[in-house]
């Protein structure tokens, strides 16, 4: 009986042991995806000051924020593309432009700017005097992340996320302030919650086992 007691206690422990390494484990992999915005959005065609609906240029700039303490991010290659309509059933694809892959410190903002051609006829026809002039930015790509203690990194993540962005009669973005992408989807937490949810379970039930 005393053998099997402490058969029993060396199990317990053994265990605890993998339920604490578990946890550490998920810590470690545990990473919040970054945010973006749009901090500048122009489309001189729009702008009735300048009288140029010929322009077919799109200027625009953006902004990664990676919020995690101990985690850089290695992004694929963002794929922007912009239309002119924030209803998906109804919009057209007016000009995509591509940022190349590149890497992100812990707790770094990083600032991705260009220009992009544009369909000016479908510009014009999203315009003024027809009412606001929404386009919608949709931006694609894959990032994997690298905790800053260890030389491996994750697999990568599929990250797809939009915002619409308004424009004035002077063809720049009515707010002033950042426009954040955001995805469509639920919150994903890749699954880890659930991991940790059903370790804590199995140790529960093994500590009242060997109560």
């Amino acid at each position: 009986m005393a053998e099997s007691t402490g058969c029993c206690k060396c199990c317990l422990r053994l265990m605890i042991s993998i339920g604490v390494l578990s946890l550490v484990v998920w810590l470690t992999l545990r990473a919040d995806k970054p945010k973006c915005s749009i901090q500048y959005f122009y489309l001189p065609a729009l702008n009735k000051t300048l009288n140029t609906p010929t322009n077919s240029t799109l200027y625009f700039l953006l902004r990664l924020d990676n919020g995690n303490k101990d985690k850089g991010i290695y992004y694929d290659a963002l794929n922007l593309t912009f239309h002119d309509n924030p209803n998906r059933s109804l919009s057209h694809l007016i000009g995509s432009h591509t940022i190349p892959g590149f890497y992100q410190g812990h707790q770094k903002k990083a600032k991705k700017g260009g220009d992009v051609q544009v369909n000016t006829t479908l510009v014009s026809r999203s315009g003024f005097p027809n009412g606001p002039a929404i386009f919608r930015v949709d931006l694609a790509t894959a990032v994997r992340f690298k905790n800053i203690f260890w030389k491996w990194k994750t697999k990568r993540r599929q990250f797809v996320v939009a915002a619409n962005v308004e424009v004035n009669d002077q063809g720049t973005k009515v707010n002033k302030k950042g426009i954040r992408l955001k995805s469509g989807a639920p919150e994903n937490p890749y699954c880890y919650r659930a991991q940790l949810g059903v370790l804590v379970g199995l140790m529960v039930l093994v500590l009242l086992n060997f109560r």
